[in-house]
């Protein structure tokens, strides 16, 4: 990874209304650029909808970043003001608050909201209004084969990357150890449909033959037939690309057909931590592996700060939408103080282009399209609790729970 330099100052949170969250004061419009003002900072999240879950997760990394920004003396030495609507995961209402953010708000900067679904028509209202766009989640493909100059993307791969190390793993593992067979049931999702692809593509590469894939759509709430196919097929491994709600729904249905495959992974749901284990049952989450980009446990410069901070505000260990938008905000502030302004945003898109952010998901950098480069971490709940696997050097656990054992407390 080309690290032409390296910010390695820490940042932030904030304090929650309806819709609109301000805290510093009276707002400052972009245009006057005052320099006793805040810095005002826009965003909708979906905090109502199907995807609230992860989007409420995204608002609280938000405002821990407001907080410690503005605890350490504000941003460039103004307070951080945040400006966060609902856009109730509904890709036109995101359109018309990136919109009025930018026309009606008037604010400083942008900052991404949740999902590749919401982050697709946000990022082309920035673009298209050449405004920096620094999103925590949105790491579809698609997003960066528009051209776009305002768009990053502060994970560490892009989706399509998100499960790949695990699928080398499972790869390379002895024949005899190695699932034969494998079922796909995936969301209809920008996000979870690359993803897929590429475990897909490399199992089969290895032998593992697929028996079962099915696309189902994002608001699907009754999963008992596509699990009674699965179950039909005997597949010895279930990858499924799936958000929170439907990642639960699968497993539920998992349950309920009395059908446990040899393993079971997941992208997004287990990651949610004591929401998911709550949700499907302590007892079923034993061995259930996952895609992830934060480690609470991480000695990431930051890291445990911020998830103190967090745990003051919100209490309990962050959440990884939580960490990722974070994340975005440490992002947005090391840009803002290498150019020294908020003002010109091509510079803070060239800025980040130039450079490499340390963040509490470890050393950022991009691509000229605004992809990251770098890959995920593979998590799995072990013993009632999240453990971190892969890659090897930065496991949190000695050993790899071999399958999914649901009804076991590990």
């Amino acid at each position: 990874m080309s690290r032409k330099s390296v910010n390695r100052r820490r940042v932030g949170p904030i304090i929650t209304g309806v819709l609109i969250l301000t805290v510093a004061g009276c707002g400052g419009n972009a245009s006057d650029s005052r320099a006793d003002g805040p810095i005002r900072v826009g965003s909708s999240l979906p905090l109502t909808g199907t995807l609230s879950q992860p989007g409420k997760a995204a608002k609280e990394g938000y405002e821990v970043w407001q907080k410690m920004v503005n605890d350490a003396g504000g941003l460039l030495g103004r307070k951080v003001e945040l400006v966060i609507k609902d856009d109730a995961s509904n890709q036109n209402t995101i359109v018309s608050d990136y919109n009025a953010l930018i026309s009606k708000d008037k604010v400083d900067l942008l900052i991404g909201s949740y999902s590749s679904l919401l982050n697709l028509p946000a990022s082309a209202v920035a673009e298209r209004n050449k405004k920096l766009f620094v999103e925590p989640a949105g790491g579809s493909p698609e997003m960066f084969n528009r051209g776009f100059e305002y768009l990053f993307f502060t994970q560490q791969a892009t989706a399509d990357k998100s499960g790949l190390t695990l699928a080398k793993w499972m790869a390379a593992l002895p024949e005899a150890e190695r699932p034969k067979t494998a079922a796909y049931p995936t969301v209809d999702d920008p996000f979870a449909a690359p993803a897929v692809k590429t475990m897909k593509e490399v199992l089969e590469k290895a032998g593992v033959k697929t028996v079962y894939e099915t696309s189902y759509p994002a608001d699907t709430k009754n999963f008992d037939t596509i699990i009674a196919r699965v179950k039909a097929a005997k597949p010895e491994v279930v990858i499924n690309g799936s958000g929170f709600e439907d990642g639960v729904g699968i497993v539920r249905s998992l349950l309920k057909a009395d059908f446990t495959p040899g393993w079971l992974y997941q992208i997004v749901a287990p990651s949610l931590g004591e929401q998911y284990a709550q949700a499907v049952g302590a007892e079923n989450t034993e061995g259930v592996m996952f895609s992830i980009s934060h480690a609470p446990q991480a000695k990431t410069p930051g890291n445990a700060e911020f998830v103190a901070a967090y745990r003051s505000m919100f209490g309990g260990l962050p959440p990884e939408d939580a960490a990722d938008a974070f994340a975005s905000g440490q992002v947005l502030q090391a840009a803002v103080e290498g150019v020294g302004g908020v003002d010109d945003q091509e510079a803070l898109a060239d800025w980040l282009r130039s450079n490499s952010v340390q963040t509490v998901l470890g050393d950022l950098s991009w691509n000229k399209d605004g992809s990251p480069r770098g890959e995920y971490l593979i998590g799995q709940w072990q013993n009632g609790k999240i453990e971190y696997i892969l890659p090897t050097e930065i496991a949190t656990s000695g050993h790899i729970v071999k399958g999914w054992k649901p009804g076991s407390k590990g």
